[in-house]
Parts: structure tokens; C-alpha cells; sequence
């Protein structure tokens, strides 16, 4: 019995050493970024302000996402012109067409700002023609665990 409670400890403790912690701001996430550890982002669309159309949304759908930040181009402050330091990364994958027939390229650019202000940008691309089918653009700021912000990182 003695060994079974022993070899359940330390699996449990095992299990944790292998947990993602949770970055909590634009700083920590480039120093990870710097070391070239794996990180992972997933976005909380609904606590998040969606511009569509040129136009403010009342809501936000209640969608999350994720992806691996394989890949990633970091801007210190004025280098182009821009006034804050920033990092972006971005993805594509083929998927189902979620609101219509048939498949699209599903984009999705990510701007983190120095401020930890987090620009999600959500294209739908016809998977044919590759013309745009939809663009959403999302607003929100880092989660730090102590607010609502709908963007967590999570490194390994």
C-alpha cells in the first residue's frame, strides 16, 4: 500500500513539472521568446472588442482559439517608425468554411504591444481563389491572471 501511495505522489508531482506556466506580460513573453523555449497562445474571443466592418460590435462571439508561436518578427521601439516596442506572429490553416460551404485559409496575425495591448486579426481566405472572405479584428491585453484580458500565454 505504502508503495502504491508513493508511485501515486510521484506521478502527480511528475505531472506538474511538465505543466505550461501562464506569461503574464509582453516583457516575460520576449524574454521566453529570446531563450527560444516553446510557447502557446489561446484567445478568448468573447472577453475581447471585435471591429467588424470598420465598426465596433456589441459582442464578441463565444469562440476560443490557440496556436504555437512557431514563428515570430520583434520591433524595438522606433526601428519602423513605431512609436512601442511590439512582436507579431501569425499562422494559416486550411479548415471547413465555419460560416459558409466549402473550405478557407483561416489567418490569424497576432500584435503584442510593449503595453501588453494584444491585436488579433482573423481573415477567412477562399481556399481557391484565395480572394477574402471575412476579416475580424479582436482587441484585448495580455491575461496576468488578476484581469479579464482575453489573450493567455503560456510557455514550457
Amino acid at each position: 500500500m505504502k508503495r502504491l501511495v508513493s508511485l501515486f505522489i510521484l506521478l502527480l508531482i511528475a505531472s506538474g513539472a511538465f505543466a505550461a506556466d501562464q506569461v503574464k506580460d509582453f516583457e516575460s513573453l520576449m524574454d521566453i521568446l529570446k531563450k527560444g523555449e516553446e510557447v502557446r497562445v489561446v484567445i478568448h474571443y468573447e472577453k475581447c472588442q471585435l471591429i467588424s466592418d470598420n465598426e465596433i460590435q456589441d459582442y464578441s462571439p463565444n469562440a476560443i482559439g490557440g496556436m504555437e508561436v512557431s514563428t515570430f518578427e520583434y520591433f524595438a521601439p522606433m526601428s519602423i517608425g513605431n512609436e512601442k516596442a511590439f512582436v507579431v506572429t501569425s499562422t494559416s490553416h486550411l479548415i471547413a468554411n465555419p460560416i459558409g460551404k466549402g473550405y478557407v485559409y483561416n489567418y490569424v496575425k497576432i500584435k503584442i504591444s510593449e503595453d501588453n495591448k494584444v491585436k488579433i486579426t482573423a481573415r477567412y481566405l477562399d481556399s481557391q481563389t484565395h480572394k477574402e472572405v471575412m476579416t475580424e479584428n479582436f482587441f484585448t491585453v495580455i491575461n496576468d491572471g488578476k484581469n479579464e484580458g482575453g489573450f493567455k500565454i503560456f510557455a514550457d
